[in-house]
C-alpha cells in the first residue's frame, strides 16, 4: 500500500472522527417542503445550479439562468424548470429520466447564503403546463418538475471565504485564454480559427437565448 492510500477516509465513522459531529440546529434545519421563506428566495433568484446523477453513478452540475423567478413555485413541495435551449448535450434531463435525483442550488447576486433544494425530478411535456412559459414566444420543449423532499439555507462561509461578491478581489484573466480559444483546442477542429469559434458564439447568444429579452 503506497502511502496516499494508507491516508484515504473510506468510512463513515471516520469522517465523523475527522470533521466532528453537526451541530443539532444544522440537522434539523431542513424541511420537507417549501415555506413562505423559501418562494421568496427562489422568486429573487436568477441563478440556479442543478446537480443530476445517471443510471451508472455518472454526475452532472449544470447552471441555469433566467429573469428573478424564473423557477417557478406552483405548490408546497413543487417547483418547476422551464427547459431552455442549451447545447443538446442534455446531460441533465437524460440523467432525470434514468434516476430522477436531483439537487438545486439556487443564488441570488450579493447574498452571501444559499438555499439548497433536493427531491425528485420528472420531465413534463405537457402543453397546459408549457404554454404557461411561453411568454410571447415558443413555449419550452420541456419543463423539469421537482418534488422537493427537503430544502434548507445554506450558511454563508463559502462565500465569506470566497469574497465572491466583491469586485475589488476578482482575480486578473490575463493568463487566461478566451472561451473560444479553448473550445477550438479542446475540441481540436483544426479548420476554424479562433475568429470563426468567437462568431460562432456571438451569434449563438444573440439568437438563441429564448428569456434573454424578457
Amino acid at each position: 500500500m503506497n502511502t496516499a492510500q494508507q491516508h484515504l477516509v473510506t468510512s463513515q465513522d471516520e469522517i465523523t472522527e475527522l470533521y466532528g459531529a453537526p451541530d443539532e440546529a444544522v440537522k434539523v434545519k431542513a424541511i420537507p417542503q417549501l415555506d413562505e421563506h423559501c418562494r421568496a428566495f427562489i422568486a429573487l433568484s436568477p441563478f440556479v445550479t442543478v446537480a443530476t446523477v445517471g443510471e451508472d453513478g455518472t454526475c452532472d452540475a449544470s447552471p441555469r439562468g433566467g429573469v428573478p423567478g424564473f423557477c417557478d413555485v406552483v405548490g408546497p413541495g413543487t417547483l418547476v424548470l422551464p427547459d431552455e435551449p442549451g447545447n443538446r448535450r442534455l446531460d441533465t434531463v437524460r440523467n432525470i429520466a434514468a434516476t430522477g435525483q436531483i439537487g438545486l442550488l439556487f443564488i441570488i447576486p450579493g447574498m452571501r447564503e444559499t438555499l439548497r433544494v433536493n427531491g425528485q425530478a420528472t420531465i413534463s411535456r405537457d402543453p397546459e403546463l408549457l404554454e404557461r412559459y411561453r411568454n410571447g414566444r415558443k413555449p419550452p420543449i420541456a419543463a423539469i418538475v421537482v418534488e422537493t423532499d427537503e430544502a434548507y439555507l445554506h450558511c454563508a462561509k463559502a462565500f465569506i471565504r470566497s469574497k465572491l461578491w466583491e469586485p475589488s478581489t476578482w482575480p486578473e484573466r490575463d493568463g487566461l485564454a478566451s472561451p473560444a480559444r479553448i473550445w477550438r483546442d479542446h475540441i481540436a477542429i483544426a479548420d476554424m480559427s479562433v475568429e470563426d469559434i468567437q462568431a460562432y458564439v456571438d451569434d449563438d447568444y444573440a439568437n438563441n437565448l429564448r428569456w434573454g429579452d424578457r
